[in-house]
């Protein structure tokens, strides 16, 4: 596992989140919780988070860890990290590589981007399943499970708050890979156009792909 595959999985497990507001639910149905976290995003609202994301690899039991700090939108997200940020604006993807000081901008393509919002705010791929929705004390507990061996994950446990800030994510994709994404300080707050602004040094390497 490297450190773009990590910052992959960080954003595709989030997306979990944003995903399970298209289930359709009996649980506490008259207080619909996944309903109203779907009606935050539609309504432009970002939730933004300082995370702590783990993978570890089934087969060699390495651990990749980052902190840093995301911000997701409907069409938008930006990840703050260790050593590099993305930004997706709905239009364009910018990188910046801490390491090479350098940053790549492509044009953004949301039908070819497995986590994007965007996509994932359409609703829930029709091979996962609810296995599992209930309140656990002051939270709301819900286990997702597919058994198509071409699913993102086969199984995705979600913690959220009783006021639908999501407080932890773990999934396990079809190798048994384990990615956990625990977010600290979670709210969603009014979309500001600096939000997904790309910061970097004035002398860092711009690659230009969209020519």
């Amino acid at each position: 596992m490297n450190w773009t595959n990590s910052i992959a999985n960080l954003l595709r497990v989030l997306a979990c989140t944003l995903l399970l507001s298209g289930v359709t639910t009996t649980l506490l149905a008259q207080e619909k919780p996944f309903s109203q976290l779907k009606e935050k995003f539609e309504k432009g609202q970002i939730f933004s988070a300082d995370f702590q994301h783990r993978s570890v690899d089934s087969y060699t039991g390495d651990t990749v860890s980052s902190d840093g700090w995301i911000w997701v939108g409907r069409e938008r997200y930006k990840v703050r990290a260790d050593h590099q940020s993305v930004v997706v604006n709905g239009k364009t993807s910018m990188v910046y590589d801490n390491n090479r000081n350098r940053v790549i901008i492509s044009k953004y393509e949301p039908s070819e981007d497995d986590f994007a919002p965007s996509r994932i705010l359409n609703g829930i791929d029709s091979t996962f399943s609810v296995e599992v929705e209930e309140r656990r004390d002051d939270q709301f507990y819900i286990r997702l499970a597919s058994d198509d061996a071409f699913a993102i994950y086969k199984k995705v446990e979600i913690f959220l708050s009783r006021d639908l800030i999501p407080l932890k994510i773990r999934a396990v994709d079809p190798v048994d890979n384990i990615i956990t994404t625990q977010f600290h300080g979670g709210e969603f707050v009014p979309a500001k156009q600096e939000m997904f602004l790309l910061d970097y040094p004035e002398g860092a390497e711009v690659v230009d792909m969209r020519n």
